[in-house]
């Protein structure tokens, strides 16, 4: 089995040699040959020095080394540039996935033909307030939202054929929608696997309550994106038509009523005493602006250009 796992990190340095030898002992009782791409998140511990380490003792191990903290996207984002396995796993270094899991991953990526399975860690040993609620809150919205039936997008642990990894673009905080992205490109066919989840051994979380507001402000993107993406006229200028129509013809209903009433010697206002009037005319502006907001993206998205996302120093061989 030719396999890839690509673990991101942060200051993980007291996991990372148990983690390693973990992850060796499952690929060699199960015969696979494979590479681990260690990305270092800009740490500021021994965490690269312990990868340097072990990079030299096996061939097997690679590293990537940011300059700085860019987050868990880019990362994944890297590590997807670089690897090279048939079957992609993507799992966290805090030994809270447990790499034992990895057989059954890659059985159903092979022997089931998944294009993604993401694990469910069904039962968890995180706070209960803190955390198990707002995930199950979250991921709710992201099933509704999404149209993908997962228990647990925020999972780490994934494992992917390397055909949907090379087609699919993580950025900004995107990872926890990896299989709404894969989704969106093509690759329909995602299960979802009952996952061991062990207590953190080393270390505090490096995720905090906001993970969550920025996960939810994150469903709205890719909603966005994946509906009106390519297309955001459809939205911005079916918006912005109806608004203009609608502030056009009241307007025009304001004048023709005082038109009315002097054809007919009728008492009357000035337009601008009747406050119809600027509400109609807010809304022929505010319609125009969807309308041209909607112009602009079209023209964006046929001249944009890849933008350079991180720095990297260092790429162990």
């Amino acid at each position: 089995m030719n396999l890839s796992i690509i673990i991101p990190l942060l200051n993980e340095e007291e996991s990372l040699q148990e983690l390693h030898n973990w992850i060796v002992s499952v690929m060699k009782s199960n015969n696979y040959s494979y590479e681990v791409i260690f990305i270092d998140d800009g740490s500021t511990d021994s965490s690269w020095s312990i990868i340097e380490r072990l990079s030299a003792e096996n061939s097997s191990i690679k590293g990537i080394r940011f300059l700085r903290n860019y987050g868990k996207s880019q990362a994944l984002h890297a590590g997807f540039a670089k690897a090279q396995g048939d079957v992609v796993i993507t799992m966290d270094a805090d030994l809270q996935d447990s790499p034992e899991e990895i057989p059954g991953l890659i059985d159903m990526i092979i022997n089931q033909e998944f294009d993604l399975v993401s694990g469910w860690k069904k039962k968890r040993y995180d706070s209960v307030f803190a955390k198990n609620l707002p995930s199950k809150l979250f991921n709710w919205a992201a099933r509704k939202t999404s149209g993908v039936h997962l228990n647990d997008f925020n999972c780490g642990l994934k494992a992917y054929k390397n055909v949907v990894i090379k087609n699919i673009e993580v950025s900004g905080e995107m990872h926890r929608y990896i299989p709404v992205l894969a989704k969106n490109a093509g690759f329909s066919k995602i299960g979802e696997k009952v996952v061991l989840h062990q207590a953190r051994k080393y270390g505090e979380t490096k995720f905090g309550m906001e993970r969550f507001i920025n996960g939810f402000l994150d469903l709205i993107t890719i909603w966005f994106l994946s509906r009106f993406g390519k297309r955001p006229m459809h939205l911005f200028g079916a918006l912005g038509s109806v608004m203009f129509i609608i502030g056009f013809l009241s307007a025009g209903f304001i004048g023709f009523m005082k038109l009315y009433k002097l054809y007919h010697n009728m008492p009357y206002d000035l337009v601008t005493n009747n406050p119809w009037f600027y509400i109609s005319l807010t809304t022929m502006i505010i319609g125009t602006q969807l309308f041209l907001a909607g112009f602009l993206g079209e023209i964006i998205l046929r001249t944009k250009k890849n933008e350079e996302r991180y720095k990297i120093s260092v790429i162990t061989p």
